[in-house]
């Protein structure tokens, strides 16, 4: 079968994003302080409001871009959702994503995502094994602030919010059109069998690693409503 650029740019990708991070412990250290670095920036972190009314969050550090002509996107991170009946989020499970973009692009970088998912119906989207960002649900560039009041309601036009950190000098981003797959390598990592993602998150009782500790710490101080 013959490769198609993107998909050639991806392969000659993920070898060098493993290479610092093949290790879901690790990641889940990096995911619990992105998310903690955003939400403790004064007057521009995630709006509160929105945090207290989202059902599921995804979280990547890191995701690589690489690009010469066409753009090419590969991370790894971990979601999580609100747990039924009672306070808290859900033990993390893991996630890939995977895309590619058009257009005349020079350079790489590697930016940190986060991502709510605003209502149920997001949310059950998201946890099937293979979700496309705008393809399967709506999604739209949240706003940046400690709440909403004076925006326009982003979560009535939206199913997904996302938000990017960048530490690089690359333009132009876009997770639009990328595709989040589970990781059953690393569900299996942190659980000691293969786990689906819906599996994971929905589970009432699970044992959760003591590196997913962290994540669930820095996400319940900042937000630990109830679920439905």
């Amino acid at each position: 079968m013959i490769k198609t650029l993107p998909q050639l740019l991806l392969m000659a990708l993920a070898p060098t994003v493993m290479i610092g991070a093949n290790d879901a412990a690790a990641r889940l250290g990096a995911a619990a302080d992105v998310f903690t670095e955003i939400m403790s920036a004064p007057d521009k972190g995630i709006p509160q409001d929105l945090l207290d009314k989202s059902e599921c969050i995804v979280i990547v550090p890191d995701l690589k871009k690489a690009a010469f002509v066409f753009g090419a996107k590969y991370g790894k991170g971990f979601i999580s959702c609100r747990t039924a009946g009672r306070p808290g989020w859900s033990a993390p499970a893991a996630v890939r994503v995977e895309g590619g973009s058009f257009g005349l692009q020079i350079g790489g970088a590697a930016v940190d995502y986060v991502m709510l998912v605003v209502n149920e119906r997001g949310a059950d989207r998201l946890l099937g094994s293979r979700f496309t960002l705008g393809g399967n649900a709506s999604v739209a560039a949240g706003p940046v602030g400690r709440d909403t009041t004076a925006q326009t309601d982003a979560r009535m036009t939206a199913e997904i919010l996302t938000w990017s950190r960048q530490r690089g000098a690359f333009a132009g981003v876009s997770l639009t059109g990328a595709t989040l797959r589970e990781d059953q390598e690393w569900n299996k990592e942190m659980y000691g069998r293969e786990m689906h993602n819906r599996e994971i998150v929905r589970a009432a009782e699970l044992n959760v690693p003591p590196a997913a500790e962290k994540l669930r710490a820095a996400l319940n101080k900042y937000s630990s409503r109830s679920g439905r």
